[in-house]
């Protein structure tokens, strides 16, 4: 469903006022390895899992008071977790969007997410409504921005009241490697971290957890001997942030799967002491009258 202010180009909805892709928080060369990995590779599957899961159950507890709700993935980068969300739980709501500021992005994204969710071009810190969306998707996103808390400020002022906003982000300064820097990383989260930029945004946490815990030393241990040295190159870098997220071989690729399917569903009952991930659910509060 287009929304007012907007115009449509070959299937991307362009607000008046065009946003420029800041390709020094989102280098937009690494599109190609997202898009040949949010299907398949463990990471993504699992996490997928993990957000759905979650939803679930958060939903379960909070439910939109709209009649026709609505959620919307900031920074959807290919559209694969929508892509996953629509295959697997297509009646959750009855309108679902993408955003991006990379044009790029929301082209390749035509064949994953076009025929069910809204693609917009959009910047993080300008967005265009007030109190429109029942839940917001930052994946993988605020660790990209020079400014998280107004990041997070603009994405409290689209929500409705009672509206949740699902976060995920590189968890914990113990686990920065070299490859945080080339794939743009500005910082990762411990849980209170995340909960003190939500309460500073105006939004309540409902729920942070790690994950990535019992997997956590195999891909710390990955991420410290794929170093590069002093005289690397932007092309060097690339290769690195290609080969460290490729698809593993398959029978590696399904164990590592499985590892994470069997982490979700002990998260449901505990929170793990750490994990190189944070899963957050805030929430927008609705006004007191009087």
């Amino acid at each position: 469903m287009a929304r007012s202010g907007f115009s449509e180009a070959d299937g991307i909805l362009v607000p008046r006022i065009r946003p420029v892709h800041r390709g020094d928080e989102y280098d937009e060369a690494a599109f190609e390895t997202l898009l040949g990995m949010q299907r398949d590779h463990f990471w993504y599957r699992g996490r997928h899992r993990l957000i759905l899961d979650s939803l679930r159950r958060e939903l379960g507890k909070f439910p939109p008071k709209s009649a026709c709700p609505s959620a919307i993935d900031i920074g959807g980068g290919c559209g694969g977790w929508l892509e996953y969300l629509h295959e697997r739980s297509p009646a959750l709501f009855s309108e679902l969007a993408m955003g991006d500021s990379s044009e790029k992005a929301l082209a390749m994204a035509g064949d994953v997410v076009g025929e069910f969710a809204s693609r917009y071009l959009l910047d993080l810190m300008a967005l265009p409504w007030t109190g429109e969306w029942d839940v917001v998707f930052l994946l993988d996103v605020l660790e990209h921005v020079p400014d998280d808390l107004g990041a997070l400020k603009k994405t409290a002022e689209i929500l409705r009241p009672g509206g949740l906003v699902f976060i995920t982000a590189p968890a914990l300064k113990q686990f920065w490697t070299c490859n945080d820097r080339i794939a743009g990383h500005r910082r990762r989260y411990s849980r209170k971290d995340i909960e003190t930029l939500g309460v500073s945004a105006g939004l309540k946490p409902v729920r942070t957890s790690y994950f990535m815990f019992l997997l956590s030393p195999l891909l710390f241990l990955t991420r410290m001997f794929s170093r590069l040295p002093g005289s690397a190159t932007r092309e060097d870098e690339r290769a690195l942030l290609e080969r460290t997220h490729r698809v593993p071989p398959r029978p590696l690729n399904a164990l590592l799967s499985w590892i994470f399917f069997l982490e979700t569903a002990m998260i449901r009952h505990l929170r793990f002491p750490w994990g190189t991930s944070v899963l957050a659910v805030l929430r927008k509060d609705a006004p007191v009258n009087g």
